[in-house]
């Protein structure tokens, strides 16, 4: 080979080289930007929010979730309150958002003992509790994720409960340092259900739950999990917040938040929890997960040497924004709204309310709204900013920007003309437009870290404009009658259980889809429903203990033969499930190519046997794959002719391959036979 030929054929090698390293650094960069999707929530907030619907409900009433100083926590309120903010060891404050029965706990259901939970720190309890109910929210069995790579990120701030450790009684000795310790708090949810991604806790003060998420979306991205649980908790367990905090004076003597309001004048202490389940949009679509919406970025910064280690500093806030604005390739017009921090300080929020200005509020065709949550619960400080992510994804879905409480008048210290800034004074129509809704949500710790992340909504058709996503099934002229199973570790639990459903107002069939995902544990009871009025009325016999409960029995699929083809079968089902339309397909690839277009004209050729018996075993098995996704798995299964090589192969007996070079033999065996004529059985000893 010549030096010419040398250089050409080296020539080409590099310019091979350079486009798969082009390829990679583009797919590496669209996968550090690919949104993440939320699949799941839920929450327990003041005012009875224990659902993500029921928080919504609080917001978009408009409803103020404070109440007075708990009586159920062994606090002395007499000797705790003096109006006199100088009075050490005292409270100026009465009121705050404070959860009810904050000590309920089904220990049982998580196989911890009662000396364990004694010692548990009830933020924990609440994480391990919610990050349960998220799950499920998100259509997951959390049973069935052991031994998965699923992360957990949570936060919650330091709290006094418990003894000290030289002090622990010996009848909890051995279970305080696991009671107590931050680190648990993740590591006890990843234990319980068996998950093996990262286990982190993370305490950045009031900034803590979106940092959690922040860490969650970056470890999503780099391959670090693939589902991963992100929120926070806080609980008051003693009043020494209330003590210490206002012996700064920074709280407000009502205990509520008043963002942005003339009226401000200091924070309202409050409590709860939130989680939210994450997975990469491209994960959730193929596993047939819905998504509620998307986290389009997040960024997260420190204030540094400002004005003071607790001041809230501007430019940093500012600073924050466009990053993550940067991030997902996004002009500050392009998002409509923010749920702020907005605590309700005379300081906090004019800092807060500029840097929103400087970072958003310039060049805008349509006005910023503004708004906070913190305004009907008070500040839940490790859960805060779950709160307000759970606030916004609820509003993409509804349409609707809820109103911002106690705001009578704009606080003076904001020049609210330099900006395109508006307050949500009252509730405010979101509806969709060319682009998607997307929202900001911020939170600024006390500690000098901000976190800001970007929310955007996604419909089912992936289309962001245009007409409104279809509805999730066609109307029925005559709603059939549905089954709602609903199933609980403990009686009590049961009926607990039926209560919290008789709030939700759904109809039938959305109640029994939800609770057919949900894991079947001993107690059981089934309500049949036509309507939300037949629905209710079983729920209240459930709740009273008047059903009769379900007694466990088995469960046995049968699959049938030829004869039960018909003209689209299964093509409905694999344009709207992922699960039903892979297995159709794997099917369908081993045995005839052309085997989906015959079935979907419908043509004579699907009655004969070799397009009937193929397709039915197509069908069978995307059908049971799609219900085991869904986690309804058989004790047996049995079938019919065809039938009997679909219930061979998902009970493993045959694997695919093998099942396919059957089905598929058999089929043309049959087919080639004469007009009439019948396959025969032979049997024979050993030779």
């Amino acid at each position: 080979m010549s030096e010419d030929e040398k250089l050409r054929e080296y020539l080409k090698k590099v310019t091979v080289e350079l486009r798969a390293t082009r390829r990679r650094l583009k797919e590496n960069e669209e996968r550090d930007r690919e949104p993440i999707a939320i699949v799941g929530m839920a929450c327990r907030y003041p005012g009875d929010a224990n659902t993500p619907d029921e928080l919504w409900e609080l917001v978009a009433a408009g409803r103020d979730a404070t109440s007075e100083l708990p009586d159920d926590r062994g606090w002395n309120l007499t000797a705790l309150y003096d109006p006199d903010p100088g009075r050490s060891g005292t409270t100026y404050v009465r009121r705050g958002g404070f959860m009810s029965e904050v000590a309920g706990f089904d220990a049982d259901f998580f196989g911890i003992s009662p000396r364990e939970a004694l010692v548990m720190d009830p933020q924990q309890r609440l994480l391990l509790e919610k990050s349960w109910e998220a799950l499920e929210n998100a259509g997951l069995d959390p049973e069935s994720l052991r031994g998965s790579h699923t992360g957990v990120y949570v936060g919650i701030n330091y709290q006094e409960y418990g003894p000290l450790f030289h002090q622990a009684p010996p009848n909890v000795k051995g279970h305080v340092v696991t009671g107590v310790v931050p680190s648990v708090a993740s590591g006890r949810i990843a234990y319980t259900l068996g998950l093996e991604g990262p286990a982190v806790t993370v305490d950045t003060a009031c900034s803590t739950s979106l940092v959690a998420l922040h860490l969650a979306v970056r470890a999503l991205r780099d391959g670090d999990c693939e589902l991963a649980l992100a929120g926070g908790a806080t609980v008051l367990s003693s009043p020494g917040s209330l003590v210490e905090l206002g012996g700064q004076r920074v709280l407000a003597a009502d205990g509520r938040c008043k963002a942005f309001s003339a009226g401000a004048d200091g924070m309202g202490m409050a409590e709860g929890v939130g989680i939210v389940v994450l997975e990469r949009l491209g994960d959730a679509l193929a596993h047939g997960h819905r998504v509620l919406a998307l986290v389009r970025s997040s960024a997260v910064n420190q204030d540094g040497a400002s004005n003071g280690l607790t001041a809230p500093n501007g430019p940093s806030q500012q600073r924050v924004i466009q990053r993550a604005l940067a991030d997902a390739r996004l002009a500050p017009g392009d998002v409509d709204a923010v749920e702020a921090h907005g605590t309700g300080t005379a300081l906090g929020d004019p800092i807060e309310a500029q840097a929103l200005i400087a970072a958003y509020g310039q060049g805008r065709e349509r006005p910023l709204w503004l708004g906070s949550v913190k305004s009907n619960i008070g500040h839940t400080l490790a859960a805060s900013g779950v709160a307000g992510v759970i606030k916004m994804v609820q509003a993409m879905r509804h349409g609707t920007l809820p109103r911002t409480l106690h705001v009578a008048e704009p606080t003076p210290h904001v020049d609210w003309d330099t900006g395109r800034l508006a307050l949500l004074a009252e509730p405010v129509a979101w509806p969709r437009g060319a682009e998607p809704r997307r929202a900001g949500v911020s939170s600024f710790g006390l500690s000098g870290t901000n976190a800001h992340a970007i929310l955007e909504e996604y419909t089912e058709d992936g289309v962001a404009g245009g007409a409104e996503v279809p509805p999730a099934m066609p109307a029925m002229p005559v709603m059939p009658v549905m089954p709602v199973v609903l199933s609980a570790r403990t009686a009590e639990a049961l009926r607990a259980q039926a209560r919290t459903l008789l709030k939700t107002g759904h109809e039938p069939l959305d109640v029994a889809y939800t609770r057919s995902v949900r894991p079947v544990f001993e107690h059981r009871a089934v309500v049949l429903a036509q309507d939300g009025e037949e629905l209710a009325a079983g729920l209240a016999r459930v709740a009273e203990d008047t059903s009769q409960p379900v007694s466990p029995g088995k469960v046995a699929f049968l699959f049938s033969g030829q004869g039960s083809q018909r003209v689209g079968m299964g093509l409905g089902l694999a344009e709207r499930y992922p699960v039903f339309a892979a297995a159709f397909d794997e099917v369908c690839a081993r045995l005839e190519p052309s085997l989906r277009g015959v079935i979907a004209a419908g043509s004579e050729a699907l009655d004969r046997t070799l397009f009937a018996q193929s397709g039915l075993f197509a069908v069978q098995v995307a059908l049971f794959r799609l219900v085991e996704s869904w986690g309804v798995r058989p004790d047996f299964v049995l079938g019919h002719s065809v039938g009997e090589l679909a219930a061979a192969h998902v009970a493993g007996v045959l694997s695919l391959d093998d099942a396919c070079a059957l089905v598929g033999a058999r089929a043309r065996l049959m087919q080639a036979l004469p007009a009439g004529g019948a396959m025969s059985a032979l049997s024979a000893g050993e030779a």
